[in-house]
């Protein structure tokens, strides 16, 4: 995996767990509506339906409860700018435990005991306790904040299936949009290249002369849903520039060879 940059963005911590506790609720109150016809209805991630989706989502937010309840790691091994290229290792397990809880129970008892869960180990844990994620020792804190990108692109992914219209909280769709605009510049480091996500994330990559002041010769620039499916191949490059989603100026402004950047 591409290693993490030296300097990490940092988030803030009352505003990340509102935003995943918050996140959740909207998926939750949402999955309560569906239909059993609903729930079989096929998704855009492979043979998924939105049952196994709906306990996808379940499974990744107990994750925080679950991981809280085994003995602490002895040290950190995975930083949060590691995490984005370290998912693709675990895809086939993912899918195996996600059929698994998906046939375990219904979605509302999924949620309703996830959400317990959170609800008694989370509060007044710090930042700083280690959790055993699937990649190794990760802070909480970080931890959390990976949280949001799992409950934002899947929360995306759910309306797309159902056509729900599940609100984003705004707080976890920017630290979703800011981790993985900052995972495409540890990707391709450099300064050639300007990524605008207004009015959540700027970064420069790319290798190649870098910017210094005025107007960069290369911006792409997007809105921040149309940058999370393009980061995590929900979107390809050529559809969203033919869609006039994302606009690329300058000869270095091509991403289509960097993404997607979620593994």
């Amino acid at each position: 995996m591409p290693p993490a940059k030296k300097r990490t963005r940092s988030y803030d911590s009352a505003k990340t767990r509102a935003a995943v506790l918050a996140q959740f609720e909207h998926v939750r109150a949402a999955v309560l509506t569906l239909t059993p016809e609903q729930l079989e209805e096929p998704t855009r991630l492979g043979d998924w339906t939105v049952r196994d989706l709906a306990a996808h989502i379940a499974m990744v937010m107990g994750t925080v409860s679950r991981y809280l309840a085994m003995p602490e790691p002895v040290r950190r091994e995975v930083a949060l700018l590691d995490w984005p290229f370290a998912t693709v290792i675990a895809a086939g397990q993912v899918d195996e435990d996600t059929r698994a809880i998906a046939a375990s129970a219904e979605p509302g008892e999924l949620f309703a005991r996830t959400d317990a869960a959170i609800q008694e180990a989370l509060p007044g844990t710090s930042d700083e306790r280690l959790v055993p994620s699937r990649f190794g020792g990760m802070r909480l804190g970080d931890f959390l904040v990976t949280r949001t990108v799992e409950l934002i692109v899947h929360t995306d992914d759910l309306n797309d299936a159902t056509g729900l219209g599940i609100p984003y909280d705004k707080h976890a769709l920017a630290a979703c949009t800011r981790l993985l605009a900052d995972a495409l510049a540890v990707k391709a480091p450099g300064g050639s290249v300007e990524v605008r996500v207004p009015p959540y994330a700027v970064v420069q990559c790319v290798e190649g002369p870098r910017h210094t002041r005025g107007t960069p010769p290369n911006v792409v620039e997007t809105d921040p849903l149309t940058w999370i499916r393009l980061a995590t191949g929900r979107m390809e490059w050529s559809a969203a520039l033919e869609n006039a989603q994302v606009s690329a100026s300058g000869e270095r402004s091509d991403l289509s060879e960097l993404l997607p950047v979620l593994g």
